[in-house]
């Protein structure tokens, strides 16, 4: 299974799946012209992942900003995770004085029926 490995732009985020370490990270901004063209090969990638994933996969989410459009495409993304196995966990990491990618984080922890970790880090 190939790996994705995305650079980020000024409005997509860098994108880094490799199936061999079970690990997931998305960073940086969302804010593509078109969310469901961009997240779709990561969809596809996730849905070919699980089905022979790592025995634990950590995914890493460190977004500064996301639109209302990446905002469902990410929520689609951790549903297709949730298929996986218990061994997964998702690092959510916002910056201490950012309340909204906090309650953003605690939405999709609402939602999302995998354990979510908040990580508070000084600047992204």
């Amino acid at each position: 299974m190939e790996d994705i490995q995305i650079e980020g732009t000024p409005k997509t985020p860098s994108v880094k799946f490799i199936a061999s370490e079970g690990s997931l990270e998305i960073k940086g901004r969302s804010i593509p012209e078109n969310s469901i063209e961009f997240y779709k090969p990561l969809m596809d990638w996730i849905e070919q992942y699980s089905a022979s994933p790592q025995k634990e996969t950590v995914v890493n989410i460190q977004l500064e900003y996301f639109n209302t459009s990446s905002s469902k495409c990410i929520l689609d993304l951790f549903k297709k995770l949730e298929v996986i196995n218990d061994q997964i966990v998702i690092n959510w990491y916002y910056e201490e004085d950012d309340e909204d990618m906090l309650e953003a984080g605690e939405d999709y922890d609402a939602i999302i029926n995998i354990p979510f970790k908040m990580i508070e880090i000084e600047e992204i």
